[in-house]
């Protein structure tokens, strides 16, 4: 009797980080909407915001994301001229992603959005850089 426990919906650790991730996201929709990104868009241009360049395996590894879920969303991100894609020209194989100068200056219109979503959270930062900390651990160990 005591392993059906464990399949109480209340037992599970996996569902309030999907629940909160949800919602998070659900919460980033209407911030991101004025930047005409998604949030998985979103994410792409936080990590050319801070690198610049990378490869679509150097996206991948940095965001979880294979390249069957990043090609659409890249292409997506080109037709927004928000990005850049081409293919390396050392290695052909390998295609760069680059940010547009308007892909450059949406950056300073999305500098707000990490605030405002803080402060809709009404939680002490100290407990959310917490709660990332526990979260990196236990995505580094399930990755290694």
């Amino acid at each position: 009797m005591k392993n059906l426990q464990q399949l109480k919906l209340d037992n599970q650790i996996c569902f309030p980080v999907y629940a909160l991730s949800k919602e998070i996201i659900n919460r980033y929709r209407p911030l991101l909407d004025k930047l005409d990104v998604t949030y998985p868009q979103y994410l792409v241009l936080l990590v050319l915001w801070e690198h610049r360049e990378q490869s679509v395996s150097q996206l991948g590894e940095k965001l979880y994301l294979d390249s069957g879920t990043l090609t659409p969303l890249l292409k997506r991100l080109e037709q927004k001229k928000l990005v850049i894609r081409e293919r390396s020209k050392e290695d052909e194989r390998i295609v760069k992603i680059k940010l547009t100068s308007e892909g450059e200056n949406l950056q300073k219109i999305a500098a707000s959005v990490p605030k405002q979503l803080f402060e809709d959270m009404k939680v002490p930062q100290e407990e959310l850089m917490q709660l990332k900390k526990t979260i990196e651990k236990i995505l580094t160990t399930l990755n290694q």
